[in-house]
């Protein structure tokens, strides 16, 4: 029998704090391991109002201890709506003490988006210490897509790819960034991904056909809504 991921299900309206809670304890451990954090961010809109509450619940937090990353990015400026730095840096970056020189931004704006991935892997740690991932509609995580050669990938940790959705290039971690981290959270809430989620953690595993599978080592937190097609877990 496959072993389940933890799973940690609330209420729609508890998810951003739990979410934040779970991340700020993860944060702890690490800084308590080994006197720093190294964290990659989750991009896209569903992290928002955690991140807001991880500012404004969790002032505790040592930010000059923790280096922020990001586990993709759209090939946009940092000032484009689109953009994950851009989302991150208005909900959590600007509202902590993190020194700048703690934030390490994906440069998706760049026209050689090959040499931009070359460039981030370098500044990358051998494993993060917390990996924040969301989950898409068609069972992607970071921009790693259905099909994808990405998938494939075991040497390389950044590579430019190509989206299904808009904007159509991306930078995006790997599978083996993901395996190397040393906690992991998919964070999903809203019905509209009980249907993926289900599939994810109950239907067969192939990260090809559904990449989120890569995170089924970490910890699933989800809102009631996104759980709503799971079999229960047995007590």
């Amino acid at each position: 029998m496959q072993i389940q991921p933890e799973r940690i299900v609330v209420e729609s309206q508890e998810l951003p704090h739990t979410a934040a809670a779970w991340i700020a304890t993860a944060i702890d451990q690490a800084i308590g391991d080994t006197g720093q954090c190294s964290i990659a961010l989750s991009g896209g809109k569903s992290p928002q109002p955690i991140y807001a509450e991880l500012a404004d619940a969790f002032r505790e937090i040592p930010w000059t201890k923790v280096h922020v990353y990001f586990g993709d990015e759209r090939a946009v400026p940092p000032t484009d709506p689109m953009s994950n730095y851009g989302m991150a840096k208005a909900s959590l970056l600007d509202r902590v003490s993190l020194p700048a020189a703690n934030v390490h931004r994906m440069e998706g704006e760049r026209a050689d988006l090959a040499a931009a991935a070359r460039e981030y892997e370098r500044l990358l740690p051998p494993a993060f210490d917390v990996l924040l991932l969301g989950i898409g509609p068609d069972g992607h995580t970071a921009s790693l897509f259905p099909g994808a050669p990405a998938l494939d990938e075991r040497a390389r940790r950044v590579v430019a790819a190509d989206s299904p959705f808009p904007p159509p290039r991306r930078l995006t971690i790997t599978p083996p960034v993901i395996a190397a981290a040393r906690r992991t959270a998919m964070i999903v809430a809203a019905r509209d991904k009980a249907g993926i989620v289900q599939r994810a953690l109950e239907g067969p595993r192939d990260p090809h056909a559904l990449p989120s599978q890569l995170a089924l080592g970490g910890v699933w937190i989800l809102d009631r809504d996104a759980a709503s097609k799971l079999t229960p877990v047995p007590a």
